[in-house]
């Protein structure tokens, strides 16, 4: 090929590219404070989109072509005390807003979301690269809290009872104040609608810091409740890393905080925050087990875990990381490499695509050299995804494609959250042995056993020590009806995420006990005597 010819073709690549983000961007255009096309994303404050004074800016970059879509702030100081301000001072009135009215807000933004649910999933394609279909399951599994959230007329009900003769004791549900909401990067609408619903329902007013990696789904959703009638101030964004973060831990005004991410991060917030006096939920790292016996039912097992360890790229806290197999299900180990290989991974936005990049090149490298360490540590890597290579416009992208290794519980791969689109295979002989090797993991958000035998199934339930628990369910998320379980090492805090637990969070109880005597009432009767001075 000339030089000429390989000019024209690198040409007609980066034209191909750039049409392709551009085309996508293009169609989020009309969205305030954010930006897909290389401009700044703003904060919110007030019910208004600000562009921020900061001197330090963070690059959103498509994880799966490079291409710069937005700079986000690092909030200055001065911003971020307006924008508790603002939701102080909107808690004044927002506190003492019916009920009702909440609801209605609730109900609107339920309509609002489903309206525009195309725009938020093509933001989370573009900033966090998955594929279409997941990032609308990201948006779904968001709106769910919200559907519950308007329930609260029902569900914010107190209790009274006459204790004695004349004598009532009731108890109120009432708000916090200010609250915090720190987003991860692997879930930009779900978990920010963990909490806007549940927080603004109940009174409260909030301060929200998305991932500084895919703010754009918050600020869309930002937009959405103003739609929906929310008053300005009850809800404000801002962005940034550490020093944000610093921020909401010691700001006097904020009485509680909701975090979702990795360990390093919330410990960090739930010894900070709770230091100055606030609430605080986090849901911290995983390594979630899934246990195959061998009377379960193969293709649903099969399917079911090569969906719930490379879904999503394998960046869920949910996903299921580690599978054991039990004696002769450990014959199912090739088909299940079989399976894998037949996964595409490619743009979000492409048909067929079934996973898509990692978020950045340094996510990319941890998980290749996790892949790596399995070898050097006497493992065996059965399915190698590290060398994937797309072409044309997603040659640059931080792809890695599904990998399966076959490790001890003392290696390095199965002792850490690996975060990508790998699974571990540990082998055992029992179902006792199985479960001793889930309790003796510091982690417990999940855990799932595909069985047919309701013996198993029961054994299993009973004796294994995590939060939360699937059979023949690869990833057993409770609808928000009920409320988010992870424990151990999974979770820091008194009280978890949305349903019951959520609106717990939440509120805080006032108790009232009043006497009031019926036989000290007076003039049973009206006078209709020509009134006089006596």
């Amino acid at each position: 090929m000339s030089v000429q010819a390989r000019t024209r073709t690198l040409r007609n690549v980066y034209k191909l590219s750039r049409s392709f983000a551009t085309h996508k961007a293009e169609t989020l255009a009309p969205w305030q404070g954010t930006s897909y096309t290389g401009k700044n994303v703003t904060n919110y404050i007030a019910g208004e989109f600000k562009e921020s004074k900061a001197d330090k800016w963070i690059e959103v970059r498509d994880p799966s072509t490079q291409t710069l879509l937005s700079r986000v702030p690092e909030t200055t100081e001065e911003e971020f005390n307006q924008a508790i301000d603002a939701a102080s001072d909107a808690f004044k009135t927002w506190s003492r807003t019916s009920v009702l009215t909440r609801q209605r807000f609730a109900l609107e933004l339920q309509r609002q979301i489903r309206d525009n649910a195309d725009a938020l999933a093509t933001s989370i394609v573009l900033e966090q690269g998955k594929t279409l279909g997941d990032a609308h399951g990201d948006v779904l599994r968001g709106l769910q809290v919200v559907e519950t959230a308007c329930g609260i007329s029902s569900n914010l009900l107190g209790e009274k009872i006459e204790v004695t003769k004349d004598m009532d004791t009731e108890t109120r549900r009432l708000p916090l104040g200010v609250c915090a909401s720190v987003a991860p990067f692997n879930f930009p609408a779900m978990i920010p609608l963990w909490t806007i619903p549940l927080a603004a329902v109940t009174g409260n007013t909030l301060v929200l810091k998305p991932s500084e990696r895919d703010p754009g789904a918050a600020m869309i959703i930002a937009e959405l409740c103003a739609r929906a009638g929310l008053p300005p101030g009850v809800l404000n964004i801002v962005h940034g890393t550490v020093p944000t973060v610093n921020r909401i831990c010691d700001h006097p005004d904020i009485k509680a905080i909701s975090f979702v991410g990795g360990d390093r991060a919330g410990k960090h917030i739930y010894e900070r925050g709770r230091k100055t006096g606030k609430r605080v939920q986090a849901n911290l790292g995983a390594k979630n087990h899934a246990v195959i016996m061998p009377d379960a039912n193969k293709n649903l097992a099969l399917n079911s875990i090569v969906g719930a360890a490379f879904g999503a790229a394998g960046q869920r806290c949910m996903a299921l990381s580690v599978a054991i197999f039990i004696g002769p299900a450990q014959s199912w180990i090739p088909e299940l490499v079989e399976r894998a290989k037949q996964l595409k991974v490619n743009g979000g936005f492409e048909p067929g695509a079934d996973l898509g990049p990692l978020i950045s090149p340094a996510s990319k490298s941890r998980v290749c050299d996790l892949v790596g360490s399995v070898e050097k540590e006497g493992g065996k890597i059965l399915l190698d995804g590290r060398k994937l290579q797309l072409e044309g416009q997603y040659k640059d992208g931080n792809f890695v494609g599904p990998s399966i290794v076959e490790a001890t519980t003392n290696m390095k791969a199965y002792q850490e959250e690996i975060f990508g689109p790998v699974l571990v295979i540990v082998n055992a002989e029992t179902l006792d042995d199985a479960i001793a090797i889930i309790n003796e993991n510091r982690y417990g958000n999940g855990t799932a056993i595909f069985t047919q035998g309701g013996a198993n199934a029961r054994k299993f339930e009973n004796e294994v020590n995590v939060g939360q628990i699937g059979i023949n369910v690869p990833i057993p998320v409770p609808l928000p009806m009920f409320s988010w379980s992870g424990n151990k090492g999974s979770f820091l805090g008194d009280v978890s995420f949305y349903g019951k637990n959520g609106l717990n969070f939440y509120t805080q109880n006032k108790t009232i006990t009043s006497l009031w005597r019926a036989e000290d009432a007076i003039g049973s009767k009206a006078s209709v005597d020509m009134p006089t001075m006596r």
